[in-house]
């Protein structure tokens, strides 16, 4: 019995093939134009991966938008387990729940961009351009795999701590399509990278990007910084020991950031990526604070979680506790050229007519 999770991979490999050959055909349809492609008359850079969640796409597109600003910019996403359907247009009654955890947040980090939620990316864009026609440039939000919408550019997300070319097709790994489908990225971004990562380690990781890229395709290396944290409640000083809270797909840099910073975890409350929050769960995360009865004692959580936590309903319950998120951003290893000059030679300068 032991031996089954080894065998798991094997047993689940005929899966994955059939899995690998509909998405490889689903691919020819589309680059052959069987399938209908949209293209819009703006700029459009979609930020997507290939694998399943955790590869940093939201400080990367807050990153952008701040970049390509003073633009006029809008961030188009899917809205994952939002409650509403359809096109949303972000305004100021909208919540984690009318848009989902990552745009509402993106409305609360970005107050001179426009967010928007559509499935159906055409369609979302559409409506954007017909609001807004003075709009100079979209950002996709995970969208690699939305072929039925054709940008402009598209940035490749990878993790440092788990490469896509290391990787293996779902149900056996975690890739949404074939490695190859590298091919569409216009430039790839490494995530996630420590502190330190040599030369001879960024061309190593490089060739083997490039072996499913174009050798044109430039590869960037990004590294996560933490900000300080930020008050959600009444209190205004983070104690030196955490309950912490995570709805993410990978909290351990998290955690690891904390523990090398000299905070002491007193519980982790890990939840599946983009978890719901309810009652149920906050009031679980009160009761257990209040049995420590400790001033040292402080509630942290990143901003995707914090957003869901103000939510009316839910705020009562906390407002007057050490409440706490923690902000990220990303930085890049220098190289030439760099990746804002990259990213700002995809647009035109603010005010040009992309179709002249």
């Amino acid at each position: 019995m032991p031996a089954i999770p080894h065998l798991l991979p094997f047993l689940l490999s005929p899966f994955a093939m059939v899995y690998g050959g509909v998405v490889r055909l689903r691919n020819l349809l589309y680059d052959k134009e069987v399938f209908a492609v949209y293209e819009a008359p703006i700029p459009v850079i979609c930020v997507g991966n290939l694998s399943v969640g955790g590869t940093g796409k939201t400080p990367q597109v807050e990153y952008l938008a701040r970049l390509l600003q003073p633009r006029k910019i809008a961030i188009l996403s899917r809205g994952y387990k939002r409650t509403t359907k359809g096109f949303v247009l972000a305004d100021a009654k909208a919540t984690a729940t009318t848009l989902g955890d990552e745009p509402f947040q993106y409305t609360q980090s970005l107050p001179g961009v426009i967010v928007a939620v559509c499935e159906k990316r055409k369609v979302g864009i559409q409506r954007l351009l017909e609001l807004f026609p003075d709009l100079e440039v979209i950002l996709l939000d995970d969208a690699f795999q939305h072929r039925a919408v054709k940008a402009s550019r598209y940035l490749l997300l990878t993790d440092y701590n788990r490469l896509f070319t290391q990787d293996y097709l779902l149900p056996v790994g975690r890739l949404r399509e074939p490695r190859t489908g590298a091919y569409r990225a216009h430039a790839v971004v490494v995530t996630k990278c420590p502190e330190v990562v040599t030369q001879e380690r960024q061309a190593q990781i490089r060739r083997h990007i490039q072996r499913y890229t174009s050798q044109e395709t430039p590869v960037f290396f990004s590294q996560i910084v933490y900000g300080a944290a930020v008050p959600v409640g009444p209190v205004k000083t983070l104690g030196k020991r955490l309950i912490l809270v995570t709805g993410i797909a990978n909290a351990r840099p998290l955690v690891q950031h904390l523990s090398q910073s000299g905070y002491e975890l007193v519980r982790h409350f890990e939840w599946a990526d983009h978890a719901a929050v309810t009652r149920e769960r906050v009031e679980e995360v009160v009761a257990y604070y209040q049995t420590l009865q400790d001033p040292q004692v402080s509630i942290l959580m990143t901003q995707k979680d914090a957003v869901k936590w103000q939510a009316p309903e839910l705020e009562t319950l906390w407002h007057e506790l050490p409440v706490f998120y923690l902000p990220i951003t990303n930085t890049f290893a220098a190289q030439e050229p760099s990746f804002d000059e990259t990213m700002s030679g995809w647009v035109l300068p603010s005010g040009s007519d992309f179709n002249s």
